[in-house]
């Protein structure tokens, strides 16, 4: 059965990389089919690995944060800071008062839907808050000379929104006893709140313009960076193991390396063009084999979701509902045809799954961790089918609303 199973898995890659660019035209992700793959394998029982987040919580949530952080590095690598902080006002809106309003409203519909109490419901809210910076590639930016404002913000709020995500999830662990909040929330404010979240962007910043600094140092001297993985590798890993001894999130730290890296070393002499490229083809190569992984498991996972009609209909308010009522509030300034399209792709993925690992490592057990467990994977495992076979035709019809506003204009 096993080499049925990577007979079935190894035909399916191979497929994929033959048959990329035709893929890529029709209404269908790699996710879409990666997800696929791994669910036929768990439902046939064949011997696939299947991560179960009730016994391998820990295991679970250490690989899906460096699945995270490998990508939220390449996602920074890919926005540029502009010269006008104009350009990131909708992305900033997007990770902070959409989510929180999107939080409230996933919040009150678990209360609705799944008759959960408050606390447990806001926990479900906050781990399905962050967006995926990986399974929508197809609208996100691909280099950083890309300004669009769609892709841009959506880039940037899956960058941004795994960190920020992180104060909701700890303040539900403490409104259900799990977490110290302090007296009045004070512990939580200041520890979980301003300094998890402005210390990881400030170390972040700190850290990637350091090592981006030294880089354009050697280059200075003439000397060639051939070993551009293992300067990708050691920043996350310098990055993450830095923002665990100071204790703030991990998630911004590492996006904000990757965004500060590069930045003022992009020209000549310090060839930061083709470095840049060097390391985004890599970024790119790493991206696809988490994506792979980490998809094909979520589909095997499925198998352990305990169906019922609650569950759906909550993830499917999630998806038609909750996100794009949020962004229609609390975003503005943009044409109805941009905030349409922020609205409806707030794709969930691996974020979510490290949330609610990191939920059942600190105690969340019995009845709330299963329907934890089973309303996070159906709300991931849908948005990774709608989103992805949205995707293509609603941004190939965007290229033509672009095409013809420049033409009018």
């Amino acid at each position: 059965m096993l080499t049925a199973t990577m007979l079935l898995l190894g035909l399916v890659l191979v497929a994929m990389a033959l048959l990329e660019a035709p893929v890529r035209r029709l209404p269908l992700s790699s996710a879409l089919i990666y997800l696929a793959v791994g669910w036929g394998a768990a439902v046939l029982h064949a011997p696939l690995p299947q991560p179960d987040p009730l016994r391998q919580a820990a295991l679970l949530e250490l690989l899906s944060q460096w699945a995270v952080l490998i990508s939220l590095f390449g996602v920074g690598l890919k926005l540029e800071l502009p010269a006008r902080w104009k350009r990131w006002r909708v992305a900033l809106l997007l990770a902070s008062t959409t989510m929180v309003a999107t939080v409230a409203l996933a919040t009150a519909a678990g209360v609705w839907l799944l008759a959960l109490p408050w606390a447990a419901a806001l926990l479900l809210a906050a781990i399905l808050a962050p967006t995926d910076p990986v399974l929508a590639s197809e609208v996100q930016i691909h280099d950083t000379g890309d300004r669009d404002a769609v892709r841009l913000s959506l880039t940037a709020e899956g960058g941004l929104n795994d960190g920020t995500a992180f104060p909701l999830v700890t303040l539900a662990l403490g409104l259900l006893g799990l977490h110290d909040l302090g007296e009045g929330g004070s512990t939580w404010a200041l520890h979980d709140l301003l300094w998890a979240v402005g210390g990881g962007l400030g170390l972040g910043w700190l850290c990637g313009r350091a090592v981006g600094h030294l880089v354009a140092w050697q280059m200075r001297r003439q000397s060639p960076l051939c070993w551009d993985e293992l300067l990708y590798l050691g920043t996350i890993a310098l990055t993450y193991a830095l923002s665990e001894l100071l204790q703030v999130t991990s998630f911004l730290a590492v996006f904000a390396a990757g965004v500060a890296l590069l930045h003022g070393h992009r020209e000549p002499p310090h060839e930061g063009d083709a470095l840049g490229r060097r390391l985004s083809a890599f970024s790119g190569r790493l991206e696809r084999l988490v994506e792979v992984s980490m998809v094909v498991f979520l589909g095997a996972a499925m198998t352990l979701v305990r169906w019922s009609w609650p569950v759906v209909a909550y993830a499917l308010l999630m998806v038609f509902a909750l996100r794009p009522l949020a962004v229609l509030l609390t975003i503005g300034g943009l044409p109805p045809a941009q905030r349409r399209l922020l609205a409806w792709f707030g794709i969930r993925g691996v974020g979510s799954v490290f949330y609610v690992s990191y939920a059942l490592q600190h105690g969340v057990k019995g009845p709330l961790a299963q329907v934890l467990i089973s309303a996070t994977l159906v709300a991931v495992a849908l948005s990774i089918v709608l989103h992805g076979i949205s995707a293509t035709p609603l941004m190939r019809w965007y290229r033509h609303w672009r095409a013809r506003r420049v033409h009018q204009a």
